[in-house]
């Protein structure tokens, strides 16, 4: 019988993910491996892959040890984008599916992100993960190991999405892969694409050198921009550190996110989907985004809708509606029309290039209202007092008026009103309460950004970024 006792700060709401050698080590790699193998069940295969980070190798072999020491016939497909573990597990048909990741973290973090029976394996079923490997769990026979390339498999399946691209052949790309897991695909992929295509810091690196491995965050993309510039590109893509965040930056050097990213691609999903009824008008964005794309989907005859953030909450969401298409403002693009439904980058770049071969990128950026959004603010909370701020604040409103206020709770309170709308959540990722406001125009998105000062100095939070910024 083996009992290991997981620190509780590294069983996040998406993944397990913490510091290496401080809350998470190898020792926690084999267990969650073995853990991991009693649910899914002995005789059974799991998929493994892993980024390029420094301590991911050691992480992979303890985790196999311990997922052959519960039974289960390892499939790995070595250091491989999170994209490309969920396409394994789909093609391999497996029982269930790991990848050893930090994401978009520092380069000191890693961690583990789940798949079982094709579905994401998060929040409750993690906790539950911790639960068993507390009480204790036996070793098993029958485990096996082999390795498998998978790459070109989806290289291929890529390009097939892609379909007709040679409407691009003058234009001229540059792709960040910020010394990412997905260089090596990357590489590959676009030397089967047309046009013209620079490539930026595919060497696999898990100290990534050049910049932070996230690109939902504009500074990190100033090289891609001064590359695009210096070669006069079309579009720029930037990667996070396992593939599945993507950063779009447009001919003017825009930022354009991953909402507004997902409208534009929408509009195309929309236009050629005869029947919305079937599939096709289910647009899903996550709470965070701006009002303008929602407006993009509604014009196009889709239908949009909120939800929580988070790309395992995504994910469940896009499958129990069947939607065609779903987005977060951080760059998870969840494209399920003819593909898979998970997030993946590479394939939200590919799908960026097909749009822009009948529909110009920055043609359709040019013809958006001026947007009047905040940044998104991150306010440090810790993790036992996040979620009771968010419900005192719920519990506010609701014992006020709000016949003029329209109020989502579905992830934190996200409120409605004449001005605009703004949102104060518990982040489910660290120890802060997520905010940001979008206003109709200068004066009522500082109108909100008062009431987002209000309530946070209320309960006791330093919110003076905020203040400062609403004028």
């Amino acid at each position: 019988m083996i009992r290991h006792q997981l620190d509780p700060s590294i069983l996040k709401a998406y993944d397990i993910r913490g510091e290496v050698g401080c809350n998470l080590n190898a020792e926690d790699a084999y267990a969650i491996g073995i853990g991991f193998a009693n649910i899914v069940g002995n005789g059974n295969s799991i998929i493994i892959g892993r980024d390029g980070r420094h301590s991911s190798p050691p992480l992979s072999a303890e985790l196999t040890k311990g997922l052959i020491d519960g039974g289960i016939a390892v499939i790995d497909i070595g250091i491989a984008p999170t994209p490309m573990l969920y396409f394994a597990d789909q093609i391999l048909d497996a029982a269930g599916a790991v990848q050893i990741t930090g994401s978009h973290n520092p380069p000191q973090f890693n961690g583990f992100k789940f798949v079982h029976n094709h579905a994401p394996f998060f929040d409750a079923n993690l906790k539950h993960l911790g639960e068993i490997l507390a009480q204790g769990v036996k070793k098993t026979d029958g485990g096996n190991y082999q390795s498998h390339d998978i790459s070109a498999d989806y290289r291929n399946a890529l390009l097939n999405y892609a379909g007709d691209l040679t409407p691009l052949k003058n234009k001229i790309c540059v792709w960040d892969c910020g010394n990412g897991a997905s260089g090596r695909i990357i590489e590959s992929l676009t030397a089967a694409l047309p046009g013209t295509h620079h490539i930026l810091f595919a060497e696999i690196d898990g100290s990534f050198p050049n910049r932070p491995p996230d690109p939902s965050d504009p500074t990190t993309l100033d090289a891609l921009r001064a590359k695009m510039a210096a070669t006069n590109a079309d579009l720029g893509f930037g990667f996070d550190g396992d593939g599945d965040r993507l950063g779009v930056i447009d001919r003017k050097g825009r930022h354009i996110g991953g909402d507004l990213l997902t409208a534009y691609l929408a509009r195309g999903i929309l236009r050629k989907t005869p029947n919305k009824k079937i599939m096709g008008a289910k647009i899903i964005f996550d709470i965070k985004s701006s009002h303008i794309a929602l407006d993009q989907v509604r014009a196009a005859g889709g239908m949009p809708s909120l939800w929580k953030s988070g790309h395992s909450h995504i994910k469940a969401r896009l499958k129990a509606e069947n939607a065609a298409l779903a987005g977060e403002v951080s760059g998870h693009i969840f494209v399920n029309q003819n593909w898979y439904g998970f997030d993946d980058a590479l394939l939200g770049a590919i799908a960026v290039l097909a749009e822009t071969a009948e529909h110009d990128l920055t043609a359709f950026m040019d013809s958006l209202p001026t947007s009047f959004a905040t940044p998104e603010w991150r306010i440090a909370c810790a993790d036992d007092e996040k979620f009771r701020i968010v419900d005192s604040i719920i519990d506010a409103l609701n014992a006020t008026d709000t016949d003029t206020l329209d109020i989502n709770t579905i992830d934190g309170v996200r409120v409605s009103n004449q001005d605009g709308w703004w949102l104060i959540r518990a982040s489910n990722t660290g120890a802060e309460l997520v905010v940001r406001a979008e206003g109709f125009d200068e004066v009522k998105r500082a109108r909100l950004c008062d009431t987002l000062y209000h309530w946070l100095t209320k309960h006791g939070k330093d919110a003076t970024a905020i203040r400062g910024r609403a004028k």
